[in-house]
């Protein structure tokens, strides 16, 4: 019992610690989760998306558990959770998979992030971009059907799981092996917490 209560006490303090998130733009039309699918229960978010989320991996590829980020990559709220996650990729691996939902840049560049031949460092790249005030990477207006398609479909496995603004994370947390989910950004140690590092 204890162990649940402290469990519990540590996702509403990670969640409380969420520095922000970026939501669609008030003129983009939501899909709704019935046009994308059926909603996705939170307790079947983390084998849906490693089923059926498309993106790129980075960090301890051997780790037991994967920790997925659903990302747009006009994001700023992203591209500082992607700089938090970078001192904890030695030890967990993270799938970011793309999403389009803020603006025309974002699909784009989504795709251009996970069809360069080195993602990691094409984030790094697009990120620093972003957050230094350079809207992110160029991407070409080209773009291959089926990254398109994948992107597509993350967006839709976003709205299935109800979420509103991205970064959105569904993990299984370390400690409890509960599935977990949190919209918005967090600094390294915060998303330790979450992720039930160290316990």
């Amino acid at each position: 019992m204890q162990r649940r209560q402290a469990t519990l006490a540590l996702i509403a303090s990670a969640a409380t610690l969420a520095l922000a998130a970026c939501s669609r733009q008030d003129n983009t039309a939501a899909p709704s989760a019935a046009a994308d699918g059926p909603p996705i229960p939170p307790a079947q978010a983390y084998d849906t998306l490693a089923q059926e989320g498309k993106g790129f991996t980075v960090g301890a590829l051997m780790a037991a558990n994967t920790v997925y980020v659903l990302f747009d990559p006009q994001c700023p709220h992203c591209g500082h959770l992607w700089q938090s996650s970078i001192p904890l990729q030695s030890r967990v691996k993270f799938t970011w998979l793309p999403v389009a939902i803020l603006n025309a840049k974002s699909l784009p560049q989504g795709a251009a992030i996970v069809a360069a031949s080195n993602p990691q460092e094409a984030m790094n790249a697009h990120e620093r971009s972003l957050l230094d005030g350079q809207g992110g990477t160029s991407a070409s207006a080209s773009i291959p059907p089926e990254v398109e398609a994948s992107i597509k479909q993350n967006t839709a496995l976003l709205n299935r799981l109800g979420a509103t603004s991205v970064p959105y994370i569904v993990a299984k947390h370390q400690g409890s092996g509960q599935v977990v989910s949190v919209a918005g950004a967090m600094g390294t140690e915060a998303l330790a917490q979450f992720l039930g590092m160290g316990q």
